[in-house]
Order: structure tokens, then sequence, then C-alpha cells
């Protein structure tokens, strides 16, 4: 029998933004005590200078190895911390279905390049591979061409199992991409999936991110996904397969995110990237507003026990650092004031039993490197107890993608 997942909602604006404005708080939450407003307004004021001039922000860029060696190096915080990443991605060349940028540079970034990054620094357990719509089949029925990637992602973790006896264990999980608005049909798609996963597909990603501004760079041509009544049913279906959901839309979109774990209780469902604030576009210059909308819609969220923070994601979208324009990657400490007030409030609101760590490498080396990204989030994170760290940095993620 297939689980439920409810009815439709009515149709509601889920674009408009509050009102509020940021204030200066205290998180507490077992041991976790800061005062941030003032903090994270000191380096809003150093980076708003670079803010003057767009930069491609949304967009996957080429890595600038040249402007990334120019990072002071930085001692490993916490370097015997165990760690789960729970979301990247890997490609031999940057899939069509991502921005682009130019369009003419090497993004080559597979299992020697990320082996090097996660070998580099920091005690990494194993790894989430996220889809991202690369190396699907070339022939076959469409529904079933995104179980290339899987096919893909299982070979890679099977090389490095072979390859690195030892260390970290790459795409010990995979996260694959399927359709679930075909509804019913869509659980053979499914079982394919896990058939091509060697034992490591854990769940599908569902990217339903939209903006009526071009600039911000949709992941689903079309708003209100996730409330389409043939969607939910194929929800229900990777619910039935024992299967979890990674969540991804934009801040202004929580409302339907909302709605959906509501109606699939019965349903893992981890919001990707820190619920998707936006910081470019339409939302430059709307820092306050931007945060009060996220903030009142991921509280509402955190209420539905079925639901899992990731925590990370941001440098593209959030544009708090524009790695366009900046002399030099910012450090660990400049990273976490700037991204603290919305991974605090996701940890204060969820807990650290519903919170995972993601790199989403090697979308955010744009701006940082291995080390430089991992010492932001422990930065953040300081002042939690050794088992708060433990279940957000491994045990969390271990329990939700089965690993």
């Amino acid at each position: 029998m297939l689980h439920s997942c409810g009815k439709v909602p009515r149709w509601r604006d889920t674009h408009a933004l509050g009102k509020l404005r940021l204030p200066a708080y205290r998180l507490r939450r077992s041991g976790l005590k800061y005062k941030l407003g003032s903090i994270f307004e000191t380096f809003f004021q150093k980076w708003k200078f670079f803010m003057t001039a767009p930069t491609a922000f949304g967009r996957v860029l080429p890595l600038n190895k040249a402007w990334l060696d120019k990072l002071a190096p930085e001692e490993v915080i916490e370097p015997d911390l165990p760690i789960v990443d729970t979301h990247h991605h890997l490609w031999a060349a940057l899939p069509a279905a991502l921005p682009q940028g130019d369009g003419k540079e090497d993004h080559t970034y597979l299992l020697e390049q990320f082996a090097q990054d996660v070998d580099s620094s920091h005690h990494t357990l194993a790894t989430v591979y996220v889809e991202c719509h690369n190396s699907y089949r070339d022939s076959g029925p469409a529904a079933f061409k995104p179980v290339g990637e899987t096919e893909f992602a299982a070979a890679i973790g099977a090389a490095s199992d072979a390859s690195r006896p030892g260390k970290a264990r790459i795409c010990a999980g995979i996260v694959g991409s399927a359709d679930l608005s075909l509804g019913a049909p869509i659980r053979e798609v499914l079982q394919a999936h896990m058939e091509a996963g060697q034992g490591r597909f854990r769940g599908g990603r569902a990217t339903a991110g939209y903006d009526p501004d071009p600039i911000i760079g949709n992941t689903s041509p079309v708003p209100g996904v996730y409330l389409r009544p043939e969607f939910r049913q194929g929800v229900a279906e990777l619910t039935a397969l024992g299967l979890s959901l990674d969540a991804w839309v934009f801040f202004h979109q929580l409302g339907d995110l909302i709605d959906l774990a509501q109606a699939c209780p019965d349903t893992p469902i981890i919001m990707g990237h820190c619920g998707g604030p936006l910081g470019y576009g339409p939302y430059t210059g709307k820092r306050d507003e931007v945060f009060a909308h996220w903030k009142k819609q991921v509280t509402q969220l955190a209420a539905y026990p079925n639901v899992v923070a990731k925590l990370g994601g941001m440098m593209i979208r959030l544009a708090a650092i524009d790695y366009g324009k900046l002399p030099a990657p910012p450090s660990s400490a400049e990273i976490a004031s700037l991204w603290r007030p919305y991974i605090e409030t996701c940890i204060e609101l969820f807990g650290a039993e519903r919170c995972v760590f993601e790199s989403n490498f090697p979308v955010e080396k744009q701006g940082a490197n291995w080390v430089t990204l991992w010492n932001a989030f422990k930065r953040i994170t300081a002042g939690a107890s050794a088992s708060e760290k433990l279940a957000m940095y491994s045990g969390t993620a271990q329990r939700v993608y089965r690993l």
C-alpha cells in the first residue's frame, strides 16, 4: 500500500517578502551562545564594497586555481571530528542542464580531483553523491535516462573502494534524479536506480527552484512542482520503496515544501542548501528582508519531524561573498560570519539530530578550498557539545542516508 501524500493545497503567493529587519540576537541551545547581529554587520560592511558591480551568481563558473592559491593556509580545526559529506557532484564536463558561465573552460571534476580535496585535510568517513543531470543514458525511454547517472556514480564509488582502502568512501551513497511528476509509473524507474546503484542508491532529488526573474538561474521551468498531485503520487512511490527525498527550492518557495512535508509525513525529506536563500538579482540589497522571510518559513518547516536540514551550499546563491571581485578568497572566519545566521538558525530549530553538513563541491570551490569550508562550519558549531558535533557532522547523515 502506498503512503498517502494528502491533498493539494490552494495556490498562494510564495514570492512576497516579509518586511522584518534582522535583529542582533542570541542563540541558546545546549551550550551554543552567540551574539550575531553586530558580527554579521561588520563583515557585511567589509564585503559591501565589492558588491557594487554584478557578478554571475547562480552560475557554475570555471575554478580559478591561481585565485584559490592566494588563500592563506589554515590549521585544520578539530581534525579528528568524523565527517560525512552529504552533498557533492562529479563530472567530466559541466552538465548541459546547469548554468554554464562562458561554457568554454575545463570543468573536469572526477574521482581524482575530488579525492585530492577530501584527502587534503579533515577526517572524512564517507560522501554522498547528489545528481546534477550528468552522464544520462544516450538511448532508451526518456524516464530511464537519468539511471545512467546512478551507474556513473556507482562505478566511481566502486573504483574509490578498490583504489583507496582505509580512506573516505566516496559515493558511499547516491541521490539520483527521477521525474516524480510521472506519478505511479516512476516506481519502475526508481527500481532501476536501485539496481544500478549496487547497494548505494538512497533516494531522489527534486530540483524545483523557480523565480520569475531569469537572472536567478532556475532549476525548474515552472513553479509549484511540489504542489501537483502527480508529483505527490511519485513521492508516495519513492516512500514505499524506503527511499528519501532531497528537496531543492528557493527560500520564497519554502511554503511548498512545508505543504509537502505535512502531506507526506512518512517521507524522509532533506531540505537542501539551507533552504535556498538568495542575495543577487532582485534580492540585491534585501539581506534583512530575505533573512526574515526565510526564517519564518524555516521555523514552520522545522515543526515536521520528517524533515532534515542540510547545511551549506550557499556560495553561489546567497551572494554574501563576491568571489568574482575579491583579490583573494575569504578565510574560514569570514565565511563563518556571513553564513552563521542561516546555519545557526537551522541548528536551533531542527536540532543536531536533524542537521547534516554538505560541501557542495566542486560548486563551493569557486570561493573556498576544502580546509577553509569545513573550518568555517566548525567555527560556527564551536559552542556545540561533543555529542551534538558528532551528530551534525556524521551521525545524522549516517542515519538519514543509511550509510
